[in-house]
Order: structure tokens, then sequence, then C-alpha cells
């Protein structure tokens, strides 16, 4: 009966030693502990850029990439993808209201203004050959644009005319003229 005891009593102390092996620091801070910066931080010089480094190497696109930064979109699009975006020019973002991209950019509309950008980001790669017209295809918010291509062999998403397209590392992007608002 005693030796039945033991092992009981020897897989307990065992299973007591390993969970106490590990001290824990109580004054360790929680800025210690939370994650560091995303993807987007990560320094390559020698692979293929991603979709946001695309944009950020583009004079173009300036006004794009001050968006993406104030919605804190930029780590979603640094990662693997694959991803198709379709990237307003700075001529787009002005074509905006007067206001409107003053007014999204504020901090308490952050979630409108990364709504907006997921409106332009479709899950996966769509060549330009692979646009279909009447087609619709579901972005990263959930809705969806629709496909529009001209006997001419334009192509336009909601009526935003593909002015130039750009592979990249995760995904490819479709140069727009105007910025896509959702409904």
């Amino acid at each position: 009966m005693k030796k039945l005891l033991y092992l009981p009593s020897l897989l307990l102390a065992l299973a007591a030693w390993s969970c106490g092996g590990q001290a824990t620091d109580s004054t360790t801070s929680t800025a210690e502990s939370a994650p560091g910066p995303g993807q987007s931080a990560v320094l390559d010089d020698v692979s293929n850029p991603n979709v946001v480094q695309v944009a950020v190497g583009s004079a173009d696109h300036s006004t794009l990439v001050a968006a993406l930064k104030a919605a804190d979109y930029v780590d979603a699009l640094t990662n693997v993808g694959p991803f198709t975006v379709f990237a307003p020019t700075n001529n787009a973002f002005d074509a905006l209201p007067a206001g409107t991209l003053d007014d999204l950019v504020k901090p308490e509309n952050q979630r409108k203004l990364r709504d907006i950008l997921e409106y332009h980001v479709l899950l996966g790669v769509y060549k330009p050959g692979d646009f279909v017209n009447g087609r619709n295809l579901g972005t990263a918010d959930g809705r969806s644009v629709t496909v529009t291509v001209a006997e001419d062999g334009t192509v336009t998403i909601n009526g935003a005319k593909i002015v130039g397209t750009v592979s990249a590392s995760n995904g490819i992007i479709h140069v727009i003229d105007q910025v896509l608002l959702p409904k």
C-alpha cells in the first residue's frame, strides 16, 4: 500500500518542481511585454517591395501613404497577402470635396478611414486579364466593387479608371484615377 502512495507523491512533486522553476518578475512593465512593431518595421532592401513599399516609393501616392498611416493600416498591407490594391493617385484624393480628407485623417475618424481604405483592397491577385465586365469582387471590408470593361479594353472599378498596374511581392497594385467610396 505504501508503494502505491509513493508514485502519486512523486508525480505531484515533479509537477510542482517543474511549475515552480520559473520565477516571475512583478516589476516587468506593460511596455516591455507589449508587442513590438509589425511587419512594416522589417528592414529589407534586397527583396521585391510589397504593396506599401511600392506606394511609399511613388510620388503620385503620398496622400494614400499618409492615409494608410492615419488609419493604422500599413502593417496589414505589408503582410504576406496576396492582395489586389486599387491605389488612388494624389490627384484622385484632391478631387474629393473640400475638407473630406482632412476630416477623415482625424484620430476620431480612424475606423471610417480604414473602412474606405479596405474598400480598395481585394484578397487575392487579380491581374488585368482577370477582370470581366459586370463582375462583382468582394473587398476587404465585406462590400463589393463592380468591374466594367469597355469595348476599347479600358477597365473601371465602380467608375474609377485603372491607369496603371504594378506587381509587388505580396500582390498587385492597380493605380486608379478616383477614390472609391462605399455607399
